[in-house]
């Protein structure tokens, strides 16, 4: 009886959804803003930018002459072995609305997130070559007023982007450079700016990677 029990104890945790693992790891999330107030964030420029408020649970970068953005404050952001999700959506517009800028072990870069035009995406920049020439270019087609979720991933091999369910990015790091356009430094270590554009970002987290995340498949929810 006891080997029966021991068998079925056994079948149950190898039927468990991979899903639970990701379910039971939501604890070490930890959230960057607070969706009420702009703690813990700044300005990322200073001039010819539009306003950074935060409305319905969002943070809202209005449109400037060029670029509004926020830049996250802490400086405990990780250079390595970690993933950051949120959401962005386009309120009026036609370039990117939530361009993400963050840290690829000493070296930084950005997630261009409906740039040139409103459709490319892409890393920018690799080896030189901005997210309209290199590699990771692709193009998506953006609603107006439709939330996006963008994940990032940095390991220790890798840079990896989704947007919604799409891998937009998997570039090995070794042999690569990664650099942001003069125009993103601001943002560093990790900001999010819009260019002659009004967007919005919400649900911005932030975990570490264990040795078992960084072979799991990023849960769709």
């Amino acid at each position: 009886m006891r080997n029966h029990l021991l068998i079925a104890l056994v079948l149950a945790l190898m039927a468990t959804p991979a899903w639970a693992d990701e379910k039971k790891s939501d604890v070490a999330w930890k959230k960057l803003f607070d969706g009420k107030t702009l703690d813990g964030w700044k300005p990322s420029f200073t001039e010819f930018s539009g306003k950074a408020e935060v409305k319905d649970g969002a943070i809202v970068l209005q449109k400037g002459m060029k670029m509004t953005g926020v830049t996250y404050a802490g400086k405990d952001f990780p250079k390595s072995d970690y993933e950051v999700v949120l959401e962005g959506k386009r309120i009026e517009g036609k370039d990117f609305f939530c361009t993400t800028t963050f840290p690829v072990g000493d070296g930084f870069c950005s997630l261009v997130v409906g740039g040139w035009g409103g459709m490319l995406t892409g890393i920018s920049s690799i080896n030189g070559a901005d997210a309209s020439e290199n590699e990771t270019t692709s193009s998506t087609e953006f609603k107006d007023n439709t939330w996006y979720k963008v994940r990032i991933r940095v390991s220790e091999k890798k840079v990896e982007a989704w947007i919604g369910e799409e891998k937009v990015a998997d570039v090995e790091r070794k042999g690569r450079k990664f650099t942001t356009r003069i125009e993103c430094e601001d943002c560093q270590p990790f900001g999010l700016a819009t260019y002659d554009t009004v967007g919005a970002v919400r649900e911005i987290k932030l975990r570490t990677l264990t040795d078992a995340k960084k072979k799991a498949v990023p849960s769709k929810k």
